[in-house]
């Protein structure tokens, strides 16, 4: 996964949950799939169970780690 904005994009990982990213404009996943980012904070899904990938939907909720 790649992110591209402004200098100041930062990511923090929430701990069983998605990583929450800040001033990207653009999250690039790992199929080279540009998704743009109209917000300025989104959640990127960690545990590839997602309906909505690359976005987080909350599905780490209900199922087991990996």
């Amino acid at each position: 996964m790649r992110l591209s904005g402004p200098d100041d994009v930062t990511v923090r990982s929430c701990p069983g949950g998605p990583d929450l990213v800040r001033g990207a404009t653009l999250v690039v996943d790992d199929d080279g799939v540009q998704h743009e980012v109209t917000r300025p904070v989104v959640a990127i899904c960690r545990c590839d169970r997602s309906s909505r990938m690359p976005w987080c939907d909350s599905t780490h909720k209900a199922v087991r780690p990996r």
